[in-house]
């Protein structure tokens, strides 16, 4: 474990938005993490939904693809690991999705262009969370020069210890893709080169998709259910997919209807909104509110 790496400590009640050293540390090091972005009725609305969703996925939905599962290391049961389309499955999650300290720094970082693509939860269920090998989430496109990070937003709903936490390899995601692979080889949950983050129930991590992270099986670990929001500019999806361009414009719209219903929340108090302003090919002429929030990825596989 490296033990001198030092954080810096981003506060969302203090700033709303990152700043450029923030985000500086974010792009040289694959991760930053933001305390306090979710409090009080926020937080609780969502843990609650997301609760429904561990006991749907703890009762078994084996029919479903949406919900997941893996052996559990001690059982050797099957164990609930994650679930999809959590926007669509949530009232509350549609309304975190127009986040505005989220939103700004999504676009200090892509640009006014950017696309929510990918919403998930994965979990650590108690006492047995099921390992999260070494891993890079996807690679750049090929042949994709712009520098822009493709990156997600992981809300946590539960503190996360060092049974149940993340641990990142700082600064790989700007190692080479032979350079990945080779430390993902290795044997067991090695952690020499890594830093854990512990996190506080409400906290925020972005991760890019290219920095190494994981998590080892848990063993005595508490409840952790994580919410995944994945973000990509639009010019770099537009051009390498792997969606089409119809995909975008939908998910565009669902951004649209995500911040006009937190706008109609009773529950947040944001000093203020955040003005999704799309420009070029992606400025948005109409709104139409959307028919379903749930637009599955394999309907929208480029050929």
């Amino acid at each position: 474990m490296v033990d001198t790496f030092h954080i810096p400590k981003v506060d969302a009640r203090t700033q709303d938005c990152i700043t450029d050293e923030q985000a500086q540390f974010f792009l040289d090091n694959g991760f930053l993490v933001v305390s306090h972005v979710l409090e009080g009725e926020e937080l609780a609305r969502i843990q609650a939904e997301m609760m429904q969703q561990v006991e749907l996925g703890m009762a078994g939905q084996n029919d479903d693809p949406d919900y997941m599962y893996g052996k559990g290391t001690k059982s050797g049961t099957q164990v609930f690991r994650r679930v999809e389309y959590v926007i669509d499955k949530s009232d509350p999650n549609k309304v975190l999705l127009g986040h505005p300290f989220i939103l700004r720094s999504v676009e200090k970082l892509q640009g006014p262009n950017f696309i929510p693509t990918w919403d998930s939860m994965v979990l650590k269920m108690p006492d047995e969370g099921i390992i999260v090998p070494w891993h890079r989430d996807a690679e750049k496109p090929e042949g994709c020069t712009d520098p822009r990070p493709i990156f997600n937003v992981d809300f946590y709903l539960d503190p996360s210890d060092l049974k149940s936490c993340l641990w990142v390899i700082p600064g790989s995601n700007r190692w080479t893709r032979a350079e990945a692979i080779e430390r993902c080889r290795r044997e067991g949950f090695d952690t020499s080169d890594a830093i854990p983050v512990p996190l506080e129930a409400g906290d925020v991590i972005f991760h890019d998709i290219e920095v190494l992270h994981g998590s080892p099986s848990g063993d005595g670990n508490a409840l952790r259910r994580t919410v995944y929001y994945e973000f990509r500019p639009g010019e770099i999806e537009a051009e390498f997919g792997p969606h089409t361009r119809e995909y975008l414009s939908l998910k565009q719209q669902v951004l649209l209807d995500c911040l006009k219903r937190r706008a109609e929340a009773d529950y947040v108090q944001d000093k203020e909104p955040f003005m999704y302003a799309p420009t070029g090919e992606f400025a948005l002429t109409e709104t139409v509110a959307p028919s379903t929030h749930r637009y599955p990825h394999r309907e929208y596989w480029r050929e």
